[in-house]
């Protein structure tokens, strides 16, 4: 089982689905280092490794149903043919345009909150 210093949760303390996520972590003795999505913004250079690592597109990483995604018109720049090196640094400006709940564990990243996903990824 990954250690607190290999846990990375990255969340918005306010969002209902982080809670859940993080009682999810602390119910299965899963220890962690939080960090606040808005006040520490994930940097691009970030993204792109957590990208990688995840085998996601970059459209993954987006709040979709986030105010600042509507009102950037995000959707339409990336069905327009947003390039993922863009992609990564429009998400770099704003922690409210990236998806929440983000766990970074060893080659592990999981990008939102499914329970039996973090079951399979982080439970022995």
């Amino acid at each position: 089982m990954p250690t607190a210093t290999d846990v990375l949760f990255i969340e918005y303390p306010k969002c209902s689905t982080c809670k859940r996520a993080k009682t999810w972590l602390d119910e299965h003795g899963i220890s962690y280092t939080d960090r606040h999505i808005v006040e520490d913004n994930p940097r691009a250079d970030e993204i792109a490794d957590w990208q990688q690592r995840s085998g996601l597109p970059v459209r993954r990483f987006f709040n979709t149903s986030g105010m600042k995604y509507r009102e950037l018109g995000v959707k339409a720049q990336l069905d327009a043919g947003m390039c993922d090196e863009d992609a990564r640094a429009l998400l770099a400006t704003d922690g409210m345009l990236v998806k929440r709940p983000i766990v970074v564990a060893d080659n592990t990243v999981l990008v939102g909150f499914r329970a039996a996903a973090w079951e399979e990824a982080l439970l022995p």
